[in-house]
């Protein structure tokens, strides 16, 4: 990988560097490039220690796969990513998207404490370890997480693990029921908003312990829907696989991610001309849009309302500028970063939402 990489930069040609293609629509359009690289075939357990609930694998390892390993042991990596079944462990990491339990367990930074990458410079960086608890000093490994490849390519990630919860039961509650969820003692897993088209908007919430805390939970959520076993495994894969669902079945499909503070999540949400998802917990509401006029008309008037769109996927011809409408003052900084592992511009142009 390091060779092929300092090859390219030496040639001056652009590459284009990716996982399965699982998340290609996700991020920006990628840009011209004469090399393609994938890390498919960088698909070994380097090392996995269950008592110490540590794992390195590397990149290219399915994370179906890696998701099975574990659940053969009772532990599991809970970041529910979107594209599960297709996705690479590398795409997870470099893309940096979360699904429902972020609330719980946090999200991809949260839970990676180490990995090798390679450079355009032929380089193979070694960053953190096998050590849950590591205070080495600057990560640069948590340069790459969400970075959708434009800095290095990911070679191997060491996780920590978590045990998988004894027990585990979903309550769908009328959306009304959200504020008393939000401001309650409970500590579910996950909440989540879920709008579908035609029907009304449900709180989901998914709660996970021992069985005194499911029976807690169930007289705290009093009159809820119980759905439980495989019929609770589906409706959360639903939620998770939402947004790349939605993309297969609308080619021009365009899907955004909007930020906000918690106790505007149902409003948000409410705005949207279709269906709809909201990490309820923390503020991120994703909209489905069945073309781009649509998704833009509706991001100007969040823009408007102080919200913070990001257009998670869309079709190749969607505008490079309006998929990051509006970037923070860290951007800068981001630009810097760039220039000081790719100067050339030759990785994975354009896959940070249009603007690296």
């Amino acid at each position: 990988m390091a060779q092929a990489l300092a090859e390219a930069r030496a040639a001056g040609r652009g590459i284009t560097l990716e996982g399965a293609g699982s998340k290609r629509r996700y991020g920006g359009a990628a840009g011209a490039a004469g090399v393609s690289i994938s890390t498919t075939a960088l698909h070994r357990l380097l090392q996995y220690e269950p008592h110490d609930l540590t794992i390195s694998v590397q990149a290219g390892m399915p994370w179906a796969e890696l998701e099975k390993m574990l659940a053969a042991n009772g532990q599991s990596i809970p970041l529910d990513p979107p594209c599960a079944r297709q996705a690479t462990v590398g795409g997870v990491v470099a893309s940096g998207l979360c699904g429902p339990r972020r609330l719980k367990t946090g999200a991809v930074r949260d839970m990676v404490i180490g990995m090798s990458f390679a450079t355009l410079e032929g380089k193979l960086i070694q960053t953190g370890g096998m050590v849950v608890k590591n205070v080495a000093g600057l990560d640069m490994g948590k340069l790459m997480i969400g970075s959708w490849g434009t800095l290095a390519a990911i070679v191997s990630v060491n996780f920590k693990l978590t045990p998988s919860p004894p027990r585990t039961r979903t309550f769908v509650l009328p959306a009304a029921r959200l504020d008393g969820v939000q401001r309650g003692l409970l500590q579910p897993v996950a909440y989540d908003l879920w709008k579908k088209p035609g029907a009304e908007t449900k709180l989901l919430v998914q709660c996970a312990g021992t069985e005194a805390v499911i029976e807690r939970c169930t007289r705290e959520l009093a009159g809820a829907e119980i759905v439980e076993g495989e019929a609770e495994h589906a409706l959360w894969d639903e939620v998770r696989e939402f947004g790349p669902r939605f993309l297969d079945a609308h080619a021009e499909g365009v899907l955004v991610r909007t930020a906000c503070t918690l106790t505007q999540t149902a409003d948000l949400l409410a705005t949207l001309p279709g269906a709809g998802a909201a990490r309820a917990g923390n503020g991120i509401v994703y909209g489905a849009f069945a073309h781009g006029d649509e998704a833009r008309a509706w991001m100007k008037g969040a823009l408007e309302r102080g919200w913070e769109p990001v257009v998670e996927s869309a079709p190749a011809g969607f505008p490079s500028a309006e998929r990051w409408p509006r970037v923070g003052n860290d951007f800068t900084l981001m630009e810097k970063l760039k220039g000081m592992f790719d100067e050339g511009g030759l990785l994975n142009r354009g896959r940070l939402y249009g603007r690296i």
